[in-house]
C-alpha cells in the first residue's frame, strides 16, 4: 500500500512539474526511504486544497483570479470533496477580452459565480470513473449535475473525454487526477456556459 502511495504522489509530482514553465529542474524525491514513506502518507496534507494546487500551477492563475473574484476560494477550500474541470488561461483567453473583464468585475459578480460553479461537481470523480461512466451510457453520453444546478454531457471522442454545454459547445480534458485533498481537478481547454 505505501508503495502504491508513493507512486501516486510520485506521479501526481511529475505531472504538476510537467505543467510547471520548466523554470525548476525536479530532483530525485527518494533520497531517504522513511521520507518516502512519511511523504506518501502525508500526500492530502501536502497536496493542499483544490484552490492552493491551482494557485500553485501558472496554468491556472486566471482561474485563481475569477475564483477569488465570485468569492468562491473559502468554497473550493472546504472540506468537499468536489471534482473541478478547471479551464486553463488558454480556455479564459477564448473569452472576448470584454466578457472577461464583465465577469470580473463587481457587476458581474452573479455571472461569473454562476460560471464557475458550472464547471464543479459534487464528490471525488476521478478519470477512469468517468471514462467508464460515459462507456456505460452509450452513445447519448453520461450527464454530468453540477453544483449551480446545470448539466454538462461528458463524451468520449476517440481517446480524449470532452464535455458539451447546455448551448452546444464543448471542451476538452486535457489533464486529468490532479489530486488535492478536498478533491480532483481535471483541466480543460474551454470555458462552459450555463445556459
Amino acid at each position: 500500500m505505501k508503495f502504491h502511495m508513493l507512486a501516486l504522489t510520485s506521479a501526481a509530482a511529475l505531472a504538476l512539474a510537467a505543467c510547471s514553465d520548466g523554470a525548476e529542474e525536479a530532483t530525485p524525491a527518494a533520497e531517504d526511504t522513511a521520507m518516502a514513506d512519511t511523504t506518501a502518507n502525508d500526500m492530502a496534507t501536502e497536496t493542499g486544497t483544490i484552490v492552493e494546487v491551482a494557485q500553485g500551477n501558472p496554468d491556472f492563475s486566471t482561474l485563481v483570479s475569477a475564483v477569488t473574484s465570485a468569492q468562491l476560494a473559502e468554497t473550493l477550500s472546504g472540506t468537499g470533496p468536489y471534482t473541478v474541470f478547471a479551464p486553463t488561461n488558454a480556455a479564459f483567453e477564448k473569452v472576448p477580452q470584454a466578457t472577461r473583464d464583465e465577469l470580473m468585475s463587481e457587476a458581474g459578480r452573479e455571472d461569473l459565480t454562476g460560471i464557475l460553479t458550472y464547471h464543479v461537481v459534487e464528490g471525488n470523480v476521478d478519470a477512469a470513473t468517468l471514462t467508464q461512466a460515459i462507456q456505460d451510457a452509450g452513445e447519448a453520453g453520461y450527464t454530468i449535475n453540477t453544483v449551480n444546478g446545470g448539466t454538462l454531457t461528458a463524451m468520449m471522442d476517440g481517446e480524449n473525454v470532452v464535455l458539451r454545454d447546455a448551448a452546444g459547445n464543448t471542451a476538452t480534458v486535457t489533464a486529468t487526477d490532479v489530486p488535492a485533498s478536498n478533491g480532483v481537478i481535471h483541466a480543460i481547454d474551454t470555458v462552459l456556459m450555463p445556459s
